[in-house]
């Protein structure tokens, strides 16, 4: 009943971040837009600029529900845990001088496929957590490890026996009683007081640790510390660097197609696109997509495609896409991932993923980079 209840919660969050996340696009598309040929010294310079600012903790919380809601994983790549929870410590201890932080790194830990935005937010919202487990300032222990899950371990856990890389994180804090501790993963549950916290935190951690096919267990007694266990599974992959050489590149005689099927979405890109001297075609269907391309696709230089659409998704319309034109460039656009949707359409040969709500620059850069971007 738990499970099923979670799940239920997690695909209500998922919706109501995807149609957030639209209207929060369609808000930082049109002041981009207005800032777009703005000198900073015009007296709603500034203003525009709290807009968006708002805008942006508009997309945090969205973000939070995604990764309670397991669908949030944009760009998943081998990681080596051990430098991504350097990175996130070495962040946290900057503005939180009154908490030591210890380390204790295996050497040669396995490598694991995560998106990295989303696991620094887990190791972040567990320090932040710690640090307010600690009023008095305190102690973190990391600590990193290969382990070996056997049938009964995975039966415990509810996850597949195998390989996994364990990441340990105990404060000094207060601790939790048996009870907290069996709601801390719940949406919404917080023992804070009001405005210290929005109970989406941990949940968050839950969803995105699951969304990754792993668990995070919790040990803890007042006034004797707390330790999280988070198990994600190890990969066979290896870490590839690559050196990429990008030109810039705003050739005004390009067009790019643009397939959403949210009008304000349409009409705010579209106008960003113009804006930025690209011809622009719409589609607001997948079918009017294949449709347009089929008979201009020598004209079209780029898609930009919407994951989330009805009747033909993004994934069918890009594979139609691609029959057309195996050298067709795409980039995938949406404000969530359902169960891993939009990696298996970045492996099929999409090309990038930008997540709304996005701005002006972000945009630009992305569709120079697919435009312009020669691997060497």
């Amino acid at each position: 009943r738990d499970a099923q209840k979670m799940e239920a919660i997690g695909t209500l969050a998922g919706g109501i971040a995807h149609d957030f996340n639209n209207l929060l696009m369609a808000i930082q598309g049109y002041t981009s837009l207005l800032l777009f040929n703005l000198n900073n010294d015009h007296p709603h310079y500034q203003k525009l600029k709290k807009i968006e600012a708002n805008v942006d903790s508009g997309a945090d919380l969205t973000r939070q529900l995604l990764g309670f809601a397991q669908t949030g994983r944009y760009q998943v790549k081998p990681l080596d845990m051990n430098e991504t929870v350097e990175k996130a410590a070495a962040m946290f201890s900057r503005t939180r001088k009154e908490i030591l932080i210890h380390h204790d790194y295996q050497d040669s830990l396995w490598i694991i496929n995560a998106d990295r935005g989303q696991i620094e937010q887990v190791l972040l919202n567990l320090f932040i957590n710690a640090w307010q487990a600690m009023p008095k300032g305190g102690d973190i222990h990391i600590e990193t490890k290969n382990v070996a899950l056997r049938q009964d371990d995975g039966t415990r856990y509810g996850i597949r026996p195998g390989r996994y890389v364990k990441i340990s994180v105990r404060d000094t804090g207060v601790g939790m009683d048996e009870k907290t501790q069996q709601r801390i993963f719940e949406p919404f549950f917080t023992t804070k007081e009001m405005k210290r916290g929005t109970g989406l935190g941990l949940a968050a951690v839950y969803g995105i640790v699951r969304g990754h096919g792993g668990v995070i267990t919790v040990e803890s007694e007042q006034n004797r510390g707390t330790i999280f266990h988070i198990y994600l599974p190890a990969s066979v992959e290896k870490i590839v660097s690559r050196h990429v050489q990008v030109t810039m590149d705003f050739d005004g005689r390009k067009t790019i197609l643009l397939v959403d099927d949210e009008a304000m979405i349409i009409d705010v890109t579209g106008d960003i696109i113009a804006a930025l001297g690209y011809n622009v075609l719409v589609a607001r269907s997948g079918n009017e997509a294949v449709k347009i391309f089929r008979e201009k696709c020598n004209d079209i230089d780029l898609v930009i495609l919407d994951m989330i659409m009805p009747e033909m998704g993004g994934g069918e319309t890009f594979d139609m896409l691609r029959e057309i034109d195996p050298e067709i460039r795409v980039i995938l656009s949406s404000g969530y991932s359902i169960d891993g949707e939009a990696l298996e359409i970045m492996e099929r040969g999409c090309n990038a993923f930008l997540q709304k709500p996005y701005q002006i620059d972000e945009l630009r850069q992305k569709m120079s980079d697919v435009l312009t971007m020669h691997e060497v």
